[in-house]
């Protein structure tokens, strides 16, 4: 059998403050990485995000969540409180090392669109750059602002009003073919996968579940 490592809130509140910040981040295992395209009236921004989450299909809502606005300068809130709008585009594998490094604290004035690489592009009169090199693109209205006050962070609610996508990864169901897109994850801070599809099943009825005990059962014989 294996050891198994137990830690508890006191023992983590009082690690090293690097590991309790990588094992946190590493607990909910690999999240899909998507860059965040925003604009003032000067300036584009571009940053990398972990956290987009599905919050319903009808409507059609996505949420992030944004760091304490308070501790460093957050161009991506202020730009969305500031025009009510934002893209988010999926991050491929080919350009995983660009896209981690949007993450910098670069000067208001610097776009990471240039100094990492990418290129802005505007479709059907939407106030917000969508990332021309990823092959799924999603335009969105800010809906709300959600603080979150046990940590002083804020959820992002945003309106798809736009989806783009490569048609050759979209199947008739409306399934997105993630594989083929070669969409990349992020495990912890800084650790990058790709994504490969193992298996698909019907909808879940009561009526039609296996009975898993009854095969692990007879398995054992």
């Amino acid at each position: 059998m294996l050891e198994e490592t137990h830690l508890d809130l006191k023992q983590i509140e009082n690690s090293d403050h690097k590991f309790r910040l990588n094992l946190i981040n590493s607990l909910t295992g690999v999240k899909p990485a998507n860059l965040i395209g925003t604009q003032d009236h000067d300036n584009l921004n571009l940053a990398i995000i972990s956290s987009v989450v599905h919050l319903g299909s009808n409507p059609p809502l996505l949420g992030f969540i944004m760091r304490p606005k308070h501790e460093v300068r957050r161009d991506t809130y202020e730009n969305i409180m500031s025009n009510g709008c934002f893209t988010v585009n999926c991050v491929h594998t080919s350009f995983i090392d660009k896209a981690h490094y949007t993450s910098a604290k670069f000067p208001k004035e610097i776009s990471e669109f240039d100094r990492c690489g990418f290129t802005p592009e505007y479709k059907d009169g939407f106030d917000a750059p969508y990332v021309k090199e990823s092959e799924l693109k999603i335009g969105l209205k800010l809906k709300e602002s959600i603080p979150i006050q046990s940590n002083n962070t804020l959820m992002i609610v945003g309106e798809i009003q736009h989806i783009y996508i490569n048609s050759a990864h979209l199947d008739e169901r409306g399934y997105i073919q993630l594989a083929d897109l070669k969409t990349a994850g992020i495990g912890g801070l800084n650790s990058y996968y790709k994504l490969e599809k193992i298996g698909e099943f019907p909808y879940a009825r009561v009526n039609e579940t296996p009975d898993f005990n009854h095969e692990k059962t007879a398995s054992t014989h």
